[in-house]
């Protein structure tokens, strides 16, 4: 024991920069979310209007959590659990990841083997050091509600909750480094086990059965299959219950127990799913810039297209039945004639239009990833052995950004098929929003392009920073977008983020002025990134 405690503590130092910093963000964003409900939601009619609102849209219902009353926490906990939620999921299965299977792919969990220790010792010192950060995490949180003006029995429950998600995220995330064989695949893999989790959250959540006032809805049964899902029905400031936070606490255990029993039968190195051998010879597309970044993307690419496609599939087949769910509650059904423009098709473009704006940050990420991936062949030292050949290094990131450019605009049509295919399926006349679904969900690449651009320009200037920065500036990005209205702040100040200039497809018609700013923008970002990447050395 006294050697895992040792392994824990190293771990924490390498996360000394990087933990503090997932902490630190998470709870300025619960305490801007809880300061804002505040001053915006203050009194009980302000409370119930929103609610109302939410109850009667389904797309809000799947994007924030299903309402549960007036009351300040409530509509905190309301606007903000999910999105918290996530960020905690992510932290937690990267910080797994990071440590384990990475570590054995780059050759250090070798050298830790040859110390006279347990074999699951380095496994298990990362649980710890996992459900660590999430305590901690959840007593900023917590903190941070209480100094937001919360009460303190449901901010700890709030915290405990977000915590809970974070742990049972720290023992999926460490089953996962058992089975896949590399760092990238298994942090691929993880990140998409997040991203399930909330989609299955939201379905659950936007077919919800509202309740006769309005200002409460329960969760359908998928919810019931996400860790998201079971942290909100932990309901701390209206009925706290233990129930909810005691099957995460179980599932977080039986997991972890699950990844150690594994780690201790198998060899280092070694995965349940072993890694393919290459072959001898590079094809015709090995010879390239492009083609290496293809072959270096298009595993990732594949994740990232299975997930667009089924979020696409759920816009389109999941929107009418939300629909008929919907209409079935006479008061909300006579709200929603009042409130959304077209009555039950306009609500089916509304819910449609939310689930696509997703897949527009998917796609935003998935080029980023494929900028960063330039990243790790550049502090693992197959750049330099790549860039040793009489060639530019601006062809060298030209052919990377032209692969995240495709990347992303692969990842948003595939989306727009899988939601014009699903609602073409559900029953509704192609020739409707169906027909237009692929230039919505195109209509977001724009936005994406700025981001990858932007990745590229750190990566260039700053690469240490580039990691952190480029996924700072998506996280920065989505926050001002989807939160900047409700923390009050200035609306040059939501304009920064890109995807405030994306058309909202198909409840807006397409704004050609804003998606060839956003494109000039993207253009002269990597420009500068390509004059900056010939004026620095290779760095590790």
């Amino acid at each position: 024991m006294p050697g895992v405690l040792r392994l824990a503590l190293f771990q924490a130092r390498r996360d000394r920069v990087t933990l503090p910093v997932w902490i630190m963000g998470i709870t300025l964003l619960g305490f801007a979310t809880s300061s804002a409900v505040v001053i915006q939601f203050g009194d009980e009619a302000s409370q119930a209007a929103i609610l109302t609102l939410a109850a009667s849209n389904p797309a809000f219902l799947f994007l924030r959590g299903v309402p549960d009353g007036t009351g300040v926490g409530a509509v905190v906990f309301f606007q903000g659990f999910a999105f918290t939620a996530v960020l905690a999921g992510l932290m937690s299965t990267f910080l797994v990841v990071r440590h384990t299977r990475t570590d054995e792919e780059l050759g250090r969990a070798e050298l830790l083997g040859a110390v006279p220790l347990p074999r699951a010792a380095s496994l298990t010192a990362t649980l710890v050091l996992g459900t660590v950060a999430n305590l901690l995490l959840a007593v900023f949180l917590a903190a941070g509600f209480v100094a937001a003006g919360l009460e303190l029995p449901g901010a700890a429950w709030a915290g405990a909750a977000v915590g809970a998600v974070g742990a049972c995220f720290v023992g999926l995330a460490a089953v996962t480094a058992q089975v896949l064989p590399s760092g990238r695949s298994a942090n691929g893999a993880a990140a998409g086990l997040v991203g399930a989790a909330y989609l299955l959250r939201g379905a659950g959540d936007a077919l919800g059965t509202p309740a006769a006032d309005l200002l409460h809805v329960t969760s359908a049964w998928p919810s019931l299959l996400s860790p998201i899902g079971w942290g909100q029905r932990s309901r701390p400031f209206t009925s706290p219950d233990l129930s909810a936070l005691l099957v995460l606490i179980v599932g977080a255990l039986a997991l972890g127990a699950l990844a150690v029993l594994i780690r201790r039968r198998r060899d280092v190195g070694a995965s349940l799913l072993p890694q393919r051998d290459g072959r001898e010879r590079a094809g015709a597309g090995g010879t390239s810039f492009v083609g290496l970044a293809w072959r270096l993307q298009r595993s990732t690419l594949a994740g990232w297209c299975v997930g667009a496609a089924t979020l696409g599939a759920v816009a389109g087949a999941l929107g009418p039945l939300v629909s008929e769910t919907v209409s079935s509650v006479a008061p909300l059904k006579e709200l929603i004639s009042r409130l959304v423009p077209g009555g039950q098709a306009g609500l089916i473009d509304v819910f449609v239009t939310a689930l696509l704006g997703i897949a527009g940050v998917f796609a935003a990420a998935a080029g980023i990833q494929a900028v960063l991936r330039m990243r790790a062949e550049e502090a693992e030292g197959r750049s330099e052995v790549l860039l040793s050949a009489p060639v530019a290094r601006a062809r060298w990131l030209g052919a990377n950004l032209f692969t995240a450019a495709a990347s992303a605009t692969v990842v948003a049509g595939v989306a727009g098929v899988a939601a014009a295919v699903g609602l073409a399926l559900s029953g509704t006349a192609a020739d409707g929003p169906a027909g237009s679904l692929v230039s919505a969900a195109l209509a977001h690449v724009p936005a994406a392009l700025v981001f990858l651009a932007a990745a590229s320009l750190v990566f260039a200037f700053a690469p240490r920073l580039s990691i952190l920065l480029g996924w700072g500036m998506l996280a920065a990005g989505l926050v001002l977008g989807e939160f900047g209205e409700l923390f009050g702040l200035p609306v040059w100040l939501q304009d920064v983020s890109p995807f405030r200039h994306s058309s909202a497809m198909p409840v807006e018609s397409f704004n050609l002025t804003g998606a060839l700013g956003l494109t000039v923008t993207a253009a002269a970002l990597a420009a500068l990134a390509a004059y900056f990447i010939r004026r620095r050395d290779v760095t590790t």
